[in-house]
């Protein structure tokens, strides 16, 4: 099974998604096609998506039971000791390395009142 979420895509798609999916709301398509079929639907969608975001989760043979795929998305799959994780980049940080937390000890200790 899997489930696909479009987002600001042209309407086109969504038409052409309705072939192999149903759509049960505007945007998020479900189905059962076999794997070769899922491959070409991804593809079709990347390909057509342009300034949109799309996301697929597919049913997989492992401990989740599915695997999550992205195309321009805010958040990413990202694995964790072999679960996987949707992280949201943060954007307003790009340096390697850095998480963008402040060190040290809070301030909160100094608005207390006694």
């Amino acid at each position: 099974m899997i489930v696909l979420v479009i987002t600001a895509c042209p309407a086109g798609l969504r038409g052409d998604l309705t072939k192999w999916l149903t759509e049960i709301a505007p945007g998020v398509f479900v189905g059962r096609p076999g794997a070769r079929i899922r491959e070409l639907i991804w593809e079709h969608t990347v390909a057509l998506c342009k300034d949109g975001k799309a996301l697929l989760v597919q049913s997989s043979d492992n401990e989740q039971g599915m695997e999550i795929r992205t195309h321009k998305h805010d958040w990413e799959p990202t694995d964790f000791d072999g679960l996987t994780l949707m992280v949201r980049p943060d954007r307003k940080n790009k340096s390697a390395g850095s998480t963008g937390r402040k060190t040290g000890w809070a301030t909160a200790r100094y608005t207390r009142k006694k």
